[in-house]
C-alpha cells in the first residue's frame, strides 16, 4: 500500500534526496524542514505516517513529537537519526515510536520499513492471523503453524519474537532493535537469550517450505520467503 508523508529533516540536501526517493516508490510525501513546520502541517491535514528527524534546531524530535500529539493523539511515526545510543532508542520507543532507524541508512530499507508499519495499520493488517509463505501466526491463540501439519504453542517471549520477525518480512533487523523492542535493552546478557530463541526458530522453519531466516553477518537477522 501507499501512503501519505511527512518527513521533517533539516538537512535539506539529504531530505529532499529521501522525499524524491519516496514519490518515485509511490508515497506522496511533503517535506518540512523544522519542528514548527511540522506542527503547522499536522495541523492543517492529516498524514499516514511521521518521519522525525530526532536532531531538529529549537525543539528535538522528542519534544516535536509530544507536541503534536497534543493536537492528534493517534499519529504514528518513525524516527530517522544520526544518534544510535540505548537511552536514546529507548526514548522514542517508550513515546510511541513504530519505528527507528540510523542513519546513514539505505533508502530501500526505509522504504520497507514504512510499508510494514502502513500494513500493520491497515484493516487487513489487524486480522488475528500474520502470514508469510507457509508460515502462520495467529494472534489469539499464540500458536504458530507450519504448513497443513505442524502447529507450535508458543510462550509470551517466543510470540512477541515471531511477531516482530513476521511483521517485518524482508527487513534487515539490527540485533540492538530486536532486543530493545522485545526485551526493552540490549545488553550482553540479554543477546545470548536472543540467539537461544534465534536456534528455536531455525529448528522450527526446518519444517517450512518457503520461509527461511537468514543472518545478516554482524548485523541482524531477516526473515523471507524463499525464492524458488
Amino acid at each position: 500500500m501507499k501512503g501519505k508523508l511527512l518527513l521533517i529533516e533539516d538537512n535539506q540536501d539529504l531530505g529532499q534526496e529521501v522525499k524524491n526517493y519516496l514519490n518515485a516508490v509511490g508515497f506522496t510525501t511533503r517535506l518540512v524542514p523544522s519542528s514548527f513546520g511540522a506542527i503547522e502541517s499536522c495541523k492543517a491535514e492529516d498524514f499516514d505516517l511521521l518521519i522525525v528527524d530526532i536532531q531538529l534546531p529549537g525543539m528535538d524530535g522528542f519534544e516535536l513529537i509530544e507536541n503534536i500529539r497534543r493536537i492528534k493523539s493517534s499519529v504514528d511515526f518513525l524516527f530517522l537519526t544520526a544518534r544510535s545510543q540505548r537511552q536514546t532508542r529507548l526514548r522514542g520507543l517508550k513515546l510511541g515510536a513504530a519505528d527507528y532507524i540510523t542513519k546513514p541508512f539505505d533508502a530501500e530499507e526505509l522504504v520497507w520499513r514504512i510499508h510494514n508499519i502502513l500494513n500493520r495499520n491497515s484493516g487487513d493488517a489487524k486480522h488475528e492471523e500474520l502470514r508469510l509463505g507457509d508460515v502462520t501466526l495467529n494472534r489469539n491463540t499464540m500458536r504458530l503453524t507450519i504448513g497443513a501439519q505442524k502447529q507450535y504453542r508458543l510462550t509470551t517471549r517466543e510470540f512477541e519474537l515471531w511477531e516482530f520477525l513476521l511483521a517485518h518480512e524482508n527487513t534487515v533487523l539490527k540485533r540492538s532493535d530486536i532486543l530493545t523492542q522485545i526485551w526493552g535493552n540490549d545488553d550482553y546478557f540479554l543477546g545470548r537469550s536472543l540467539d537461544v530463541f534465534i536456534s528455536r526458530i531455525r529448528k522450527i522453519l526446518r519444517f517450512s517450505e518457503s520461509v527461511e531466516l537468514e543472518t545478516v553477518f554482524k548485523v541482524g537477522f531477516i526473515m523471507k520467503a524463499r525464492s524458488f
